[in-house]
């Protein structure tokens, strides 16, 4: 009986110390600040090695235009971020394949850049959007949107495969390499690994 009795005040101990470690762990607002949760936003939204994803915010006094805001900026911030890793990607590749034809090789491509972002922003799909009424009231519109790694990749293929300057210089399996990994490294990186 007495082990009984002593094993369960250690279970409680035990708990207890877990409970008391688990509270400490959580981080301390300074003093007058408040957390604010964001709908639409957080780890769930992040761009990984699938999709490139973008979110925003739109505010007016009219509900449409709150949420024209809130695509256009979420779509601009897609976009950039595309035009960001592709220009990775080109550099990475462009620096593997050739030498001698590098900055000819480079020049095609980033011209190419523009016209797939520009092509494959109709693609993108909305993921989240949350419309308020703020106290004041005028309307905020929270949005989040994604576009697929993949569907971008294809779509590198069709425009480079149709090129006939950049086909002689194009390896698509190279390429799309190359494009992986950076997806693999930018998702690392919004996981803090």
């Amino acid at each position: 009986m007495k082990r009984i009795i002593n094993f369960s005040v250690l279970i409680v101990v035990f708990a207890a110390m877990l409970i008391v470690g688990c509270k400490s762990n959580k981080t301390k607002l300074p003093s007058g600040e408040t957390e604010v949760s964001v709908p639409c936003s957080g780890p769930g939204f992040y761009t990984d090695n699938k999709v490139f994803r973008a979110n925003s915010i739109g505010e007016s006094m009219d509900l449409v235009t709150a949420k024209k805001k809130a695509l256009t900026n979420a779509r601009n911030d897609l976009a950039q971020s595309i035009q960001t890793t592709v220009k990775t990607v080109t550099d990475n590749y462009t620096n593997s394949t050739s030498m001698d034809k590098k900055e000819q090789l480079e020049q095609k491509f980033e011209s190419l850049n523009r016209e797939v972002v520009d092509q494959t922003l109709q693609g993108i799909k909305t993921i989240c959007e949350k419309p308020v009424q703020t106290k004041e009231g005028t309307y905020k519109y929270y949005v989040a949107i994604e576009l697929s790694a993949d569907n971008l990749i294809q779509e590198y293929k069709n425009r480079l495969s149709a090129d006939d300057k950049l086909k002689v210089d194009y390896d698509y399996e190279k390429f799309k390499d190359t494009f992986n990994k950076e997806m693999d490294k930018m998702a690392a990186q919004k996981n803090g690994n």
